[in-house]
C-alpha cells in the first residue's frame, strides 16, 4: 500500500528539521535559538534553549514550543502551544491544514519591566501539495498578542505574513516573511521579518591518496542544514521621529557525514559521464553487478524509471506481507515478482509514466529523449507549469515533439534539465545512451538540492 498523503503531511508539519521556530523570526542550531524582541522600543536580543514537542492523533498535530532565553539580565520565558488539523484529499493529492493556538503563557522582562501575554489569538493555513519527487506547501498567518505590564501599560501586536516551503529526499527549505505592527504608548512600531532554514544533502568525492590500494576514491553524501534571519524595523523614538534599522541572524548545524559504497567499473576509464554514473552507483541508483557499464550502449525505459524513483528516494508501494500469491501487473509484460517492479507500479500510479500502449509497458525498448525528459518533470510535479495548449517551444523541430511530452520538454528547458543540440534541435525521437541517461539524472537531483533551494529561499529572501 502506499504512505499516504496524511502521513507525509504531518512529516512535514510535524518536521523540525526544516522549519521556522514559531512565528518570532528566531533562528537556531543544535544548541542556540536566537531571536528579537522589540515590545520595549528597541532590538533586544535574546538567546537560549528551545524545546519541540509534539504529538500526533490521527489527522491532528499538537506542536508545543518551549523558550528559555537571556539577555544579561533580561528574561524571556515562553510556552505556546499549537493545534493543527488536516484534511486530506486524495482525489487531489493535497492536503489543506489549519492551525491555531491551544494555550499559552509567556514573560519577557527587560530592564526591569515584565511584559505578560495576556492573550493570543492566531489562524494559519497551509496548503501542501504531495509531487512524487518533491512536497510543495505554502502557507497564510495572521494573529494578534497582548501583552500587559504590572503598570496595567498594554502592548498590542498585529501580526501577518505568509510561509512557502519543499521537502524532498535530497533537501528541504522553509521561508518565513511576517510583518508586525506593535501599538504601544510609545505609538506605532513596524517591524518586518524574514527567516529561512535549508537542509541539503550535496554529494562529494572524496580521493583516496594511498597507492597501495584497491581504491582511488569514492563518494560521500554531507547532509547540511542552516538558518538565517533578517529583522528590519521601524521604532517611534519620541520626539515624532522614527529609529530604522536591519539586524541579522545565523545559525548553522555540524554537518552530517554518510561515506557511500565505492564503484569499480573497468569500462569507465577516460569517459565524459565517469562521475555522473559513479556517482548514481555510489548511491544504489543502478546495482550494477557487473565490472562493466556498457555507458554508451541504450538505456532501457524500465531501468530509466527505477533509476529516477531511486534516485529521489520516492515513496514506493510496499508489498503486504501477508500475500502469498503474487499480484497481477500492471503492465502484461513486467513480472511482478522482479525485485525492482513495485517501482515500476508506483511510477504508474503517481502518474510519473504511461505505458506505450494500454496493456504493455515495453521495458526493454530503449528510451527516447521525450520519454525520459517527460519521466522526469512528472516526477517534479511541474508539467503543469508549461503555458497554455497551442504554445511553440523554442526548438527548430517544435513540431516534431509529440504533444504527450511538449508540456515536459517545455518546463524542462526552463528549468535547466534540458538543451537543445548545436541546431538547436531537441531530438525527441533519439535514443539515449546510458551515459547521456545518467547524466540526465544528475541534473535532475542538482535541481532538487540546488535549484529549488535558490528559489524557496534566495529568491524569497532577496528579490522580494
Amino acid at each position: 500500500m502506499y504512505i499516504s498523503a496524511l502521513f507525509i503531511s504531518l512529516f512535514i508539519l510535524s518536521s523540525v528539521e526544516a522549519a521556522s521556530p514559531d512565528f518570532n523570526g528566531g533562528v537556531r542550531n543544535e544548541y542556540t535559538y536566537e531571536e528579537y524582541v522589540f515590545l520595549s522600543g528597541n532590538p533586544v536580543k535574546f538567546s537560549g534553549k528551545v524545546t519541540i514537542t509534539e504529538q500526533v492523533q490521527k489527522s491532528q498535530l499538537t506542536k508545543t514550543y518551549r523558550f528559555t532565553l537571556t539577555n544579561g539580565g533580561n528574561k524571556l520565558s515562553r510556552s505556546i502551544a499549537y493545534v493543527t488539523n488536516l484534511e486530506e484529499r486524495t482525489d487531489k493529492g493535497q492536503t489543506t491544514s489549519q492551525t491555531s493556538v491551544k494555550s499559552y503563557s509567556e514573560n519577557i522582562t527587560i530592564e526591569n519591566v515584565t511584559y505578560t501575554l495576556d492573550d493570543y489569538q492566531l489562524s494559519q493555513g497551509t496548503i501542501i501539495d504531495n509531487r512524487p519527487a518533491s512536497d510543495y506547501y505554502s502557507g497564510n498567518v495572521v494573529g494578534r498578542k497582548i501583552y500587559k505590564t504590572k503598570t496595567n501599560d498594554k502592548i498590542t501586536v498585529h501580526f501577518s505574513g505568509r510561509n512557502v516551503g519543499y521537502e524532498n529526499f535530497w533537501g528541504a527549505t522553509e521561508t518565513q516573511i511576517i510583518d508586525y505592527e506593535i501599538e504601544s504608548s510609545l505609538g506605532k512600531s513596524f517591524i518586518t521579518s524574514k527567516v529561512s532554514d535549508s537542509k541539503t544533502k550535496v554529494l562529494k568525492y572524496e580521493p583516496h591518496d594511498p597507492s597501495l590500494s584497491s581504491f582511488t576514491g569514492g563518494h560521500s553524501v554531507i547532509s547540511q542544514q542552516n538558518m538565517i534571519g533578517e529583522y528590519s524595523y521601524d521604532i517611534p523614538n519620541g520626539s515624532g521621529k522614527s529609529k530604522t534599522g536591519t539586524v541579522h541572524l545565523n545559525e548553522e548545524m555540524l554537518p552530517i557525514i554518510e561515506r557511500l559504497i565505492v564503484p569499480k567499473f573497468r569500462d569507465l576509464t577516460g569517459h565524459w559521464a565517469k562521475d555522473n554514473i559513479e556517482r548514481l552507483y555510489s548511491l544504489g541508483v543502478f546495482d550494477e553487478s557487473s565490472q562493466f557499464f556498457s555507458p554508451n550502449t541504450p538505456m532501457n525505459r524500465y531501468e530509466f524509471t527505477v533509476g529516477v524513483l531511486k534516485s529521489a528516494d520516492i515513496r514506493v508501494l510496499e508489498q503486504p506481507k501477508k500475500q502469498r500469491a503474487p499480484k497481477k501487473a500492471i503492465f502484461t509484460d513486467l513480472d511482478p515478482l522482479d525485485p525492482n517492479y513495485l517501482y515500476i507500479e508506483s511510477a504508474f500510479q503517481k502518474g510519473v509514466i504511461k505505458g506505450v500502449t494500454a496493456s504493455k509497458f515495453m521495458p526493454k525498448s530503449s528510451l527516447t529523449r521525450a520519454q525520459a525528459v517527460a519521466i522526469l518533470v512528472r516526477a517534479l510535479g511541474l508539467e503543469e507549469r508549461a503555458p497554455n495548449p497551442g504554445y511553440q517551444t523554442n526548438y527548430a523541430d517544435n513540431n516534431t515533439i509529440p504533444y504527450w511530452a511538449k508540456d515536459s520538454v517545455y518546463v524542462a528547458t526552463e528549468i535547466g534539465l534540458i538543451h537543445g543540440d548545436g541546431r538547436n534541435r531537441f531530438n525527441s525521437n533519439q535514443t539515449m545512451t546510458r551515459a547521456e541517461a545518467s547524466t540526465l539524472i544528475i541534473r535532475f537531483l542538482n535541481f532538487l538540492e540546488k535549484d529549488l533551494k535558490q528559489n524557496y529561499r534566495d529568491d524569497m529572501l532577496f528579490f522580494q
